[in-house]
C-alpha cells in the first residue's frame, strides 16, 4: 500500500497500484565507486578517519567494507577538484553511541564539514579528500517516515510496504 496526500494529509494506496513495470528486479545497492585524485590520501582517509575496513589494494584503487556493503575507490586523473554545490552525498551509518566519538575523530583530523545537520536523528555532514559529499547519519528510515507523516508536506505519497 502507499499514500497519497489529498491536502495536508496522506493518503495509503495498496501495494497492487504500483506501476506494472516494477518487477523488483534490482534488490539492493552492490557497491559505490568514488573517482580519486590521490589514492594513497583517499585509502587513508576511508580507513583511518571514516573507519572502513580495508579489503584489497592495488596501483590503481581499493575495495574497502563499510558493513555488509563495500566501495571502492578508482584512481582517475579527472577527479574533480572540489565538491559539487548539489545536495547529492553518500550517508554512512553508525551507532547512536558511537556518533560523537566518531566525529570528533573526524574533526580533530581535521575533516571539512560542508552543511549542518537539519533533518530527524544526528548527522554529521562532511567532505573527502576529493570533495566528495558524505554523511555519518545514526538514523532510520522508518524514523524519517515517522517525521514525514507529522508534517506532510505538499503531495506526499507513502508506500505501506516501506
Amino acid at each position: 500500500m502507499r499514500q497519497r496526500q489529498s491536502g495536508n494529509a496522506p493518503v495509503l494506496l495498496r501495494a497492487g497500484e504500483r506501476n506494472a513495470d516494477n518487477n523488483e528486479m534490482v534488490r539492493g545497492i552492490n557497491h559505490v565507486t568514488f573517482a580519486v585524485r590521490d589514492l594513497e590520501a583517499s585509502f587513508r582517509f576511508y580507513t583511518e578517519i571514516v573507519g572502513l575496513r580495508p579489503v584489497a589494494r592495488w596501483y590503481k584503487g581499493a575495495y574497502l567494507e563499510a558493513g555488509k556493503d563495500w566501495i571502492c575507490l578508482n584512481l582517475d586523473p579527472e577527479t574533480r577538484k572540489s565538491s559539487l554545490r548539489e545536495y547529492t552525498h553518500l550517508a554512512f551509518t553508525v551507532a547512536g553511541a558511537d556518533f560523537r566519538a566518531a566525529v570528533e575523530r573526524m574533526q580533530a583530523a581535521g575533516v571539512r564539514s560542508w552543511q549542518e545537520n537539519k533533518s530527524p536523528g544526528d548527522s554529521f555532514y562532511f567532505l573527502d579528500p576529493d570533495g566528495h559529499k558524505l554523511e555519518l547519519h545514526t538514523d532510520k528510515l522508518q524514523n524519517r517516515l515517522e517525521a514525514l507523516t507529522a508534517n506532510p508536506p505538499r503531495d506526499l505519497i507513502l508506500f505501506s510496504d516501506c
